[in-house]
């Protein structure tokens, strides 16, 4: 099957969620990697990412989680659970998720017979290559151990520079929406100065999103507060107010492109 095939995209500014899956992540034991990648990613090309979830390796858990999300976002992207050992369930419970059989997929198998060694493809080493009925392969340059794709549903690795690959190699695939453009403010002022103000402008600007994120830095709290649209005029005309803002409140203010500041 062809990995070039586009999902179809449900709404004209197109939406996604993230499903982490595995035990390690809610006992700590590791830390996501993987969440503000694919965020940052998908704003790049005009996708909002809605939500996010961690489930466990358990069955019914990560079937009720796709079923919950597929449909209500335009891109459901999952990470984790598609490797060799027992607890990696995730192409089992996508393919239940979508009511579909789970196979042995005949160039994922071809894959992995090129990147392993003569006697070194085991059997765990082959339930990688089991996909569910219909999906496409997820192309991953690192470890030849591929994800899929079926549906609006994206199965991606884990480990954050497999997952990566694979997030840059579907990009082509997706619809994006009009690009996000951003500016930050930041200052040190309390929010607690500057959130009248703040609720204010978001009135004036109903269009725009405007967050508010406190800060402790160099010996001095601080707040960034980030300014996001699709209109960049606007956005640029929000951040420029609110600059004034903070300078009739006492405070200096800093203004860059982008969320960073």
């Amino acid at each position: 099957m062809t990995s070039e095939t586009a999902a179809t995209p449900t709404a004209a500014n197109p939406t996604a969620a993230v499903l982490v899956i595995g035990n390690e992540i809610l006992s700590g034991r590791t830390k996501d990697a993987n969440l503000g990648h694919i965020a940052e990613t998908l704003a790049g090309i005009g996708v909002r990412l809605r939500e996010a979830r961690v489930v466990p390796d358990v069955e019914e858990e990560i079937v009720a989680a796709v079923n919950a999300l597929r449909p209500r976002y335009t891109y459901v992207f999952t990470t984790g659970g598609i490797g060799p050992t027992h607890d990696d369930i995730t192409a089992a419970c996508v393919a239940k998720a979508f009511g579909v059989a789970l196979e042995r997929n005949p160039e994922a198998v071809a894959r992995l017979e090129r990147h392993y060694a003569a006697g070194q493809l085991n059997e765990a080493r082959l339930r990688m290559a089991n996909v569910p009925a219909g999906g496409i392969l997820i192309d991953n340059p690192i470890s030849q151990a591929p994800g899929f794709q079926i549906g609006n549903v994206f199965v991606m690795a884990g480990v954050p520079n497999i997952m990566r690959a694979m997030l840059d190699g579907i990009l082509p695939r997706l619809a994006g929406g009009p690009a996000l453009h951003a500016r930050t403010v930041a200052c040190e002022l309390a929010e607690g100065v500057i959130a009248a103000d703040l609720s204010a402008l978001q009135d004036r600007h109903p269009a725009l999103e405007i967050g508010s994120y406190p800060y402790f830095r160099s010996g001095s709290f601080g707040v960034s507060l980030v300014l996001r649209g699709t209109d960049e005029a606007e956005v640029t005309t929000a951040a420029d107010e609110l600059a004034g803002i903070v300078r009739r409140l006492g405070g200096t203010p800093t203004l860059t492109v982008g969320t960073k500041g």
